[in-house]
């Protein structure tokens, strides 16, 4: 990833352009345009290409659009050290986000249905698996999803430091449901750390721990090049305290729950507490404070798994607003709209399950098998190689043991599966004559 072009210091209209101030003032043409520019709030590279039809100077335009979104523009002080002055815009686009999101993540909309009650044990678990892998791919985490997916569902021991970083952000997040309810402190922080990197760092004194030096920086992981260069290490214990003051208290001026939750994020990666994994603490933090505020619905997307599909987009979104006067709404914005995507894939992924489970509804009817088991029996049909333990069947849905058991050896009975002994492991495959049987139910 290159390296965005710092843009233009916004005294340029001052220094040298202040006779034009005036004439750019008087143009409603032009200043209809840059406020809708500012809709999609374009970041220098951008914004320099956009106005090349404009007839005036692009450095010119640039300083005079830093003074329009500094008319409305909202200020955080995150500490009394130098540098942590912050300050966001929002625009309408991102107003009609959270308004969608007020409406179907809040609390109010728990009672709605846009996840069935009976079903909501299930789509937790797969949707905490789905951040788990792709918060840890985000950081280097290299294996496939469905390696990654069939070692949490069987509970096996990783095999790979990339395996063991995907099964600490599971646990993680696990963790973050379980102390929804507290307040933020350094001490459960560093506790969400010691999870994350648990075995997964050189040095095992940095889990769970802030780094004691300042050799840590921010580069491009293929050249090598250094992108920003975090606090001191002696400046961490301050931060953070005022890191954890600021999430616990309500500001003078109203924050939305879901952009504060969305700046802690971003604080994290900025301050740079650890030698390594901010990036997932950043965002354990960022579930852990839309929780907390009721955003329930949250534990059901998987933001990471939006992001990885364009990484560099959201290294970007951090760089823009420090390159640009700690100008927050880049990563705002960016965080919005990969929220958006991410509430569209989960109601997508559930009307695709309402639709399976009505398709379903035809083999329950004709055999004495329940939902659970004809979700397996579909799960057969995909994949003609699959095997089922009883430990994968209880993770898969949220049940207990002897529930899993009694679904694999009622297939069984019926002649759909057939178990196999591997030591003292049983898995249960598809029988000689599971499609012939399948068939024949689904005809009658």
């Amino acid at each position: 990833m290159r390296i965005p072009e710092i843009p233009p210091a916004k005294e340029l209209i001052f220094e040298k352009a202040a006779k034009n101030l005036l004439e750019l003032m008087q143009d409603p043409a032009l200043n209809k345009r840059l406020h809708e520019l500012n809709e999609g709030y374009p970041y220098w590279d951008r914004f320099k290409h956009t106005v090349k039809g404009f007839n005036y100077d692009a450095s010119l335009l640039w300083s005079y659009n830093k003074l329009l979104r500094d008319r409305s523009v909202s200020r955080i002080a995150l500490s009394n050290l130098s540098g942590f002055d912050f300050k966001y815009n929002m625009t309408n686009n991102m107003l009609k986000s959270l308004h969608r999101f007020d409406m179907y993540i809040g609390g109010a909309m728990e009672g709605r249905t846009i996840i069935p009650q009976d079903e909501k044990n299930r789509y937790l678990i797969s949707s905490i698996m789905e951040e788990a892998i792709a918060s840890s791919q985000l950081e280097g985490a290299a294996t496939t999803r469905e390696i990654a997916k069939q070692m949490l569902r069987t509970n096996r021991k990783p095999n790979t430091i990339d395996e063991k970083m995907i099964l600490n952000n599971y646990l993680t997040i696990k963790r973050v449901l379980e102390i929804k309810d507290k307040p933020f402190s350094i001490d459960l922080i560093l506790e969400l750390h010691s999870i994350i990197t648990n075995s997964t760092l050189k040095d095992k004194d940095n889990e769970g721990s802030f780094r004691n030096n300042n050799e840590v920086n921010v580069v491009d992981g293929s050249t090598g090049e250094v992108f920003y260069i975090p606090p001191t290490f002696d400046k961490l214990a301050e931060l953070m305290s005022d890191f954890c003051t600021f999430a616990n208290h309500e500001s003078i001026e109203f924050i939305h729950p879901i952009v504060k939750g969305i700046l802690l994020h971003f604080f994290i990666g900025y301050i740079h507490p650890f030698v390594d994994g901010n990036g997932r603490t950043a965002r354990a933090v960022f579930y852990w404070y839309l929780i907390s505020k009721g955003y329930w619905l949250v534990e059901y997307m998987s933001i990471s798994k939006v992001i990885i599909k364009a990484p560099a987009q959201y290294a970007k979104s951090y760089l823009h607003c420090e390159y640009d006067e700690n100008d927050l709404t880049y990563f705002i914005d960016y965080n919005l709209k990969s929220m958006d995507l991410a509430l569209d894939s989960l109601q997508s992924y559930i009307q695709r399950k309402i639709m399976e489970k009505q398709n379903l509804f035809y083999l329950i009817q004709n055999e004495h098998v329940n939902e659970r088991q004809a979700d397996i029996l579909k799960s057969l049909i995909v994949d003609n190689q699959k095997g089922f333990t009883i430990k994968e069947v209880q993770n898969k849905f949220s049940v207990a043991y002897q529930t899993a058991r009694t679904d694999l050896i009622g297939l069984d009975v019926l002649g759909y599966l057939k178990e196999r002994k591997f030591g003292k492991k049983l898995i249960f495959f598809k029988s000689e004559n599971f499609e012939e049987k399948l068939e024949k139910a689904l005809k009658n």
